[in-house]
């Protein structure tokens, strides 16, 4: 018998089960601040109490991605402690603000599970909920991750791959924002005078910037969410691995490649849902990470004329300036991709 936990394994995992997970987490300021201080976003609702209060907001809420993170984190070490990576997100849907001091709490359902043909490792798929202490949902998502076997001569089980839509339907979106006083919406301090009404399908935006990730700062980011993934703070183990040194949490590349997002989508301040993510290839310490958007649709939203949805896929790259926009090609991905993310982002509307 022993005390330690030594985390779930691909054979400990079987649909219809349910984890209940441990650390609920009260978030503050403080989170809000390293963040900031991590990624660099500057979108105007969640910087300024001001800015918020003023056109509709009960306070500053806290960056959509910040609260994404946090419920993950409290997935991983039932899920995702003796993972080789997170491969997927799909049917993530952002339910209401978050401010500071409410407290998040998380649970997970496995809806499948299939084991891979070098009978090493599995595919586990969940769907997870975040919560407040007032047990009211705040997010929901699905994630598949790949995990390693305990002993590779167990008996694989009956595979079950469940079936997920394509993107999160438009007329859902936007019931965690508040009416939106659209006169009090100052363009000159959000950053841009471009709305949602400004937007086409089919537009391409080069974000243009590039930061580069430093080794101390991506586990940092892990420990803020309370993430205890092995590949991303173990170098003596991870030297004996298939990359021989720590992997970078990929949501970590979603928070950079969503703050880079701002120069050319300053205005989108809310990320309603996320359709679909890819991890392409792994980031490490010391590359350089890159992105650029594509308009994929454009949505009213039912009742609402003072926001409106876009549909944007945005793709992260390493070492790779996305002046081209570098994506997908011949049914994969050019060399430098790490990421395709599919998500419903709300902006202002023009004032009528």
């Amino acid at each position: 018998m022993t005390k330690t936990n030594e985390g779930n394994f691909f054979e400990d995992f079987a649909p219809g089960q349910m984890l209940a997970h441990a650390t609920p987490r009260t978030l503050t300021s403080g989170d809000a601040s390293l963040y900031a201080a991590l990624y660099g976003g500057r979108s105007a609702v969640q910087s300024s109490q001001a800015f918020a209060s003023g056109i509709g907001y009960p306070g500053r809420p806290l960056d959509d991605l910040l609260v994404f993170h946090t419920v993950f984190g409290k997935t991983v070490p039932d899920i995702s402690l003796n993972a080789v990576a997170n491969l997927g997100y799909a049917d993530c849907r952002f339910l209401r603000s978050v401010y500071e001091g409410d407290t998040l709490s998380a649970t997970s359902e496995v809806i499948g599970v299939k084991e891979n043909s070098n009978r090493k490792t599995g595919v586990v798929y969940v769907r997870s909920t975040g919560r407040t202490d007032d047990d009211e949902p705040v997010l929901e998502f699905v994630r598949w991750v790949m995990v390693r076997k305990r002993d590779e001569n167990s008996p694989a089980p009956e595979p079950v791959v469940p079936v997920l839509p394509d993107a999160v339907a438009a007329d859902t979106l936007g019931g965690a924002v508040p009416p939106i006083r659209m006169h009090r919406y100052d363009t000159i301090l959000s950053g841009s005078t471009d709305r949602w009404d400004d937007y086409e399908p089919g537009e391409r935006i080069d974000h243009v910037d590039g930061v580069t990730v430093e080794e101390a700062e991506h586990m940092m980011a892990a420990r803020l969410y309370q993430n205890t993934a092995k590949v991303h703070f173990n170098q003596f183990t991870e030297s004996q691995g298939r990359f021989g040194r720590r992997i970078i949490y990929g949501g970590h590349v979603i928070s950079l490649a969503h703050a880079l997002s701002f120069n050319g989508l300053a205005n989108a301040f809310h990320i309603a849902a996320i359709n679909g993510g890819t991890h392409v290839a792994p980031l490490f310490a010391g590359d350089t990470v890159f992105a650029w958007s594509q308009i994929k649709e454009k949505a009213e939203i039912p009742r609402r004329s003072d926001i409106g949805a876009l549909r944007i896929v945005t793709t992260a790259t390493k070492d790779l300036p996305t002046s081209g926009f570098p994506g997908r090609i011949d049914g994969g991905f050019a060399d430098g991709v790490i990421l395709e993310l599919d998500y419903w982002v709300v902006l202002p509307r023009q004032v009528m």
